[in-house]
């Protein structure tokens, strides 16, 4: 009997920046949630997908200097907190350049690699990284 990989039902998540929208207080959000924490029950239906763009600002940032055995060729890297434009905070890593080269301010961008593989189906997943943004 085949499962289907748990990675293939946040696709849409993971390749778009799906987060959702308070159709109350216009307040955005990503993740996704149910009902809006400044809202609280007047939220509750109004909450609407929404298609962040990807591009945002560094808010804070760190290098990882110990990882999991899972990602111990990747280190050093940096993991930062991005303000993306529409007002959303995410945690990501920022690739392609060196990890103390981020700095906050810098300006970046979602871009989509290879996050690993799920034990012994070797199957594939895919998710959002950042990099910095070229003027």
């Amino acid at each position: 009997m085949t499962k289907t990989p748990r990675f293939w039902r946040e696709n849409k998540n993971r390749y778009n920046l799906i987060g959702v929208k308070c159709g109350s207080c216009n307040a955005v959000y990503f993740p996704s949630r149910i009902i809006c924490p400044d809202c609280g029950r007047k939220s509750m239906g109004k909450m609407d997908k929404f298609k962040f763009s990807g591009r945002g600002t560094v808010y804070s940032n760190t290098v990882v200097h110990e990882a999991h055995e899972q990602y111990e060729m990747q280190k050093p890297y940096a993991i930062a907190l991005i303000e993306l434009e529409e007002g959303a905070r995410v945690l990501g890593q920022i690739v392609d350049c060196e990890p103390y080269e981020v700095q906050i301010g810098m300006k970046v961008k979602s871009t989509f690699r290879k996050l690993g593989q799920d034990g012994k189906s070797g199957t594939i997943y895919y998710g959002y990284k950042f990099v910095r943004e070229r003027e």
